[in-house]
């Protein structure tokens, strides 16, 4: 596929886009990176999505963290990129700016919030795209434009410099086109060589397969085959007898409860203007009570808990990254609501909830479009899910290999 020229993507943002040069020497010497719209860039304005935002914010006093270490270890950020309207949707369909080309389904969506970032990188613009991942925004794009991806454990990167949303849940995550540039970033950001990790053991929970239609889980049968080929097969467990859908709710409740407290002041003193979806979205944040929140911790931690039981050291989950492929652009929101972010919540709040690592790799095609397939492991296991995916993507990528 011909690389497609930047305005043409879509990616990058029109009235605050950014560059600077990495380093020059280091493990990424010699990549390109984008960022999204909720890093701080040092002398521009961070614009969150939001045209309202930019207006009210002023230029950023030094780099975020995350951006200020890419460019410490040698990779050049080539622009800004457009996301959700304060990150809040995983569609990439923004009402300000668009919706960012998908290389890999034009007439789809790229997937948001971190929408700009996996339409740059699919559509060969930067080796790096750094996002952000609460509900789903690195993995959900990842699974859509056919990229890597990773959601780190929470905490293990630091969100200095990024816009406010979900803390407790919040990570910065990033996307690449291989396995091997995902790592590379992975050890720049960790500070620590990946090593070869022990031979692991694949857990499948029976509710993920239980989420797809017929035609996906059949489209995902020899992207799992090829990891049990490397691995060992996996076996079959109930991780939540009570089913995802009410974890996904406990997770949407802790969610919707942070967001309205890190963005509320600011929506009823600017009042901005949102558009379809994100209206509601943050409308309904602002319902939610403190018995809500209250009860939903306390299921939170039996949630927590009853992951990381399963979750011992040297063990992955193995599912699916989401539940069908991206949707038509323009859909009605409520469908995409229903049919789509509802679905996908079930699938993705697991680490979520839990604060776990977890990457996505293109691996299948259903209906002519990527699929992810995704690993989720223990805290603090980042490098050796990364140095999985790695092994998955080499022999992928080997003389005679699975396609």
């Amino acid at each position: 596929m011909p690389v497609p020229d930047a305005t043409a993507t879509g990616a990058f943002c029109g009235p605050n886009n950014a560059t600077a040069k990495g380093g020059g020497a280091g493990p990424l010497a010699g990549l390109s990176f984008v960022a999204k719209d909720m890093f701080d860039i040092a002398g521009s304005v961070t614009g969150n999505g939001n045209p309202d935002w930019l207006r009210t914010h002023e230029p950023a006093p030094r780099h975020a963290w995350a951006v200020a270490r890419l460019l410490e270890a040698g990779a050049d950020l080539v622009g800004r990129t457009v996301c959700d309207e304060l990150c809040y949707s995983l569609t990439g369909e923004n009402t300000h700016y668009g919706a960012p080309l998908n290389p890999a389904a034009p007439a789809r969506v790229s997937g948001g919030s971190s929408s700009g970032s996996a339409s740059a990188v699919a559509a060969g613009l930067a080796d790096i795209g750094l996002g952000s991942d609460c509900g789903g925004s690195i993995r959900v794009p990842a699974s859509y434009c056919g990229l890597y991806g990773i959601r780190p454990t929470h905490g293990v990167v630091s969100l200095d410099g990024c816009a406010p949303f979900a803390p407790s849940f919040d990570c910065v995550g990033w996307m690449a086109r291989d396995a091997a540039t995902l790592l590379r970033v992975g050890e720049a950001m960790l500070g620590a060589a990946a090593g070869e990790p022990p031979p692991p053991r694949l857990l499948m929970p029976r509710e993920a397969l239980e989420a797809l239609a017929p035609d996906v889980r059949e489209a995902l049968v020899p992207a799992l085959r090829r990891v049990e080929e490397l691995f060992g097969a996996a076996e079959t467990i109930d991780l939540a007898p009570e089913g995802l859908a009410r974890w996904s709710a406990v997770f949407r409740t802790l969610q919707a409860a942070e967001i309205w407290n890190s963005l509320g002041g600011w929506i009823e003193r600017v009042g901005p203007q949102f558009g379809p979806g994100v209206a509601e979205r943050f409308a309904l944040a602002g319902t939610v009570t403190a018995a809500e929140v209250g009860q939903a911790k306390i299921e939170r931690t039996r949630i927590v808990e009853a992951v990381r039981r399963q979750l011992v050291p040297g063990t992955f989950l193995v599912l699916p990254t989401v539940p069908r492929v991206a949707p038509l652009k323009g859909l009605p929101v409520a469908e995409v609501e229903v049919a789509y972010r509802n679905l996908a919540m079930n699938l993705l709040c697991i680490a979520g909830l839990a604060g776990l690592p977890q990457v996505s790799l293109p691996l299948a095609h259903s209906e002519g479009c990527p699929l992810g397939l995704s690993l989720v492991g223990a805290a603090g296991s980042d490098l050796a899910l990364l140095g999985m995916a790695r092994q998955i993507d080499r022999h992928r990528s080997a003389p005679g290999g699975p396609a």
